[in-house]
């Protein structure tokens, strides 16, 4: 099986399961804007580096969960905000009246992961060498990996902001 295969069915099956609600935001299109809706179609409409880089942060977000979360309060931190981030975003928008689209993804992002960042960036546990070396470097992934999906989630999720608040 070919990765884009792979990524394709993992990559849907997570957006079919996480942001189902497209019934509610029937006027929206499907893509991978912050103003469409973030669904299968929206998935498989997206480069495949960015395939590519959801798979990297699934996973370097669960080996923290799965991993880490026992023993370090940051990957608790970072793998709870993981989970609330999928789990909370479609019932409060909806309970707000608002439709789940990439740019309210992309909220959810920002509130959920920035405590595990600001952890990640006092505590430095990256840096600290009485930390395994195992530990320090998921410390320094996990670090990497939120300030760089910042980067789209930040503008995306004032888009989504101003669009919705004129």
């Amino acid at each position: 099986m070919k990765v884009q295969s792979i990524l394709a069915l993992a990559g849907g099956g997570l957006a079919t399961l996480f942001w189902s609600a497209a019934a509610r935001a029937e006027e929206y299109t499907s893509g991978y804007g912050p103003l469409n809706v973030f669904d299968q179609a929206g998935f498989m409409s997206t480069p495949l580096w960015v395939k590519i880089w959801l798979a990297f942060l699934i996973l370097t977000f669960l080996t923290g969960l799965f991993v880490f979360a026992w023993r370090k309060p940051i990957a608790r931190w970072a793998g709870g905000g993981f989970v609330v981030s999928a789990l909370a975003g479609e019932p409060i928008f909806a309970a707000l009246g608002l439709p789940m689209l990439s740019g309210s993804i992309s909220i959810m992002h920002v509130l959920c992961w920035t405590p595990a960042l600001v952890l990640l960036l006092v505590k430095r546990p990256f840096l600290n060498p009485e930390e395994g070396r195992w530990y320090r470097l998921w410390s320094a992934v996990m670090t990497g990996v939120i300030l760089f999906s910042f980067i789209f989630d930040i503008p995306e999720g004032l888009i989504y902001i101003r669009h919705f608040s004129s």
